[in-house]
């Protein structure tokens, strides 16, 4: 079996291609997935680097579709040669196991590259929609590399749940990517100040939530555009760990300070379709659309990951099979 792996941690020459990887065998309620598509994510890089500790030697990746080769004993309401979209992990590979908690058919009108794009970074914004901090009609939104992958699904899910939403880009370019997912005000944190811009568009009161993936060098940033009795949502490490926090910062306007994680959102199939269905809800009334950016071959995973690290991308990355 092809695979992706790394046996250290470390950069993006840790990975290897391999073509002798051992065909996992579904256990009870599993499902064995001939990949098609793999999905490259932010947590892909931190199980590498070893900011999220794993076992050695292990294969990466998080999201693929593709179609239904097997099943573990238990399983319902899948066949052999379904079409689905799932998230697991160890899914760099030409084979993967799926739990039933976390698969989805994928119907016939979207095709598996869209599904394998759509799946965990639209569950991730709809978990901070839905639960992170609950967005509602006319909630001010800031949001950190909105033309990033998550960026766009997340701008667009706001804006499906009536918030005005402020998106922040490295570029010019990434800010008309911004604006095109549907931002109301685009800012570059390069060249604006970015505090002060917020203040201006919320008439000196400052936004209801922020959703931070950037993290370390955007924390603070990210905790002085919050209004009084605010949530700061940082739910990604993309410049680092952020450093230790004094408590005390959040003080003065009583804001609340949130870690996000997915996958301690969705333990079980209630928990996934919560987020799941409503996603595909608003993908198929056309309120979310998907960019993928770049379709990278299996043994180009090390190209992937730089492009992600290196801030080079608008959009999804994907692996082919």
């Amino acid at each position: 079996m092809r695979a992706a792996l790394f046996r250290a941690t470390g950069p993006s020459s840790v990975l290897e291609y391999i073509t002798n990887a051992s065909k996992p065998i579904p256990a009870p309620g599993q499902l064995l997935v001939r990949n098609h598509f793999i999905g490259i994510n932010f947590i892909d890089t931190y199980h590498r680097t070893g900011l999220y500790k794993v076992p050695l030697p292990f294969i990466p990746g998080r999201e693929a579709s593709g179609i239904v080769e097997a099943l573990g004993d238990g399983v319902s309401g899948f066949n052999i040669g379904d079409r689905v979209a799932y998230m697991a992990g160890n899914t760099c590979a030409e084979y993967a196991l799926a739990s039933i908690d976390q698969i989805i058919k994928v119907p016939e009108n979207i095709p598996l590259d869209i599904a394998a794009a759509l799946l965990l970074q639209g569950c991730t914004a709809m978990s901070l929609v839905r639960l992170a901090y609950e967005v509602k009609p006319g909630d001010f939104v800031l949001i950190h590399a909105a033309a990033g992958g998550t960026g766009q699904l997340l701008v667009q899910v706001c804006k499906a749940y009536g918030a005005i939403v402020i998106g922040t880009t490295s570029s010019e370019a990434k800010a008309i990517t911004a604006k095109n997912a549907g931002a109301d005000h685009v800012l570059l944190y390069t060249k604006d100040d970015v505090k002060a811009e917020v203040f201006k568009i919320t008439e000196g009161h400052g936004v209801h939530v922020v959703y931070d993936g950037i993290g370390k060098s955007t924390f603070d940033l990210s905790l002085s555009c919050l209004r009084r009795l605010g949530t700061l949502a940082s739910f990604g490490n993309a410049s680092g760990k952020v450093d230790d926090i004094d408590i005390m910062k959040l003080v003065p306007n009583a804001v609340r300070l949130m870690r996000p994680s997915l996958f301690a959102f969705i333990k079980n199939r209630a928990e996934f379709e919560f987020l799941a269905d409503p996603l595909m809800k608003l993908y198929e009334e056309k309120k979310v659309a998907v960019h993928i950016h770049k379709v990278y071959d299996l043994q180009e995973i090390k190209r992937a990951h730089d492009d992600l690290e290196g801030g080079k991308t608008q959009g999804k990355l994907l692996l082919k099979v």
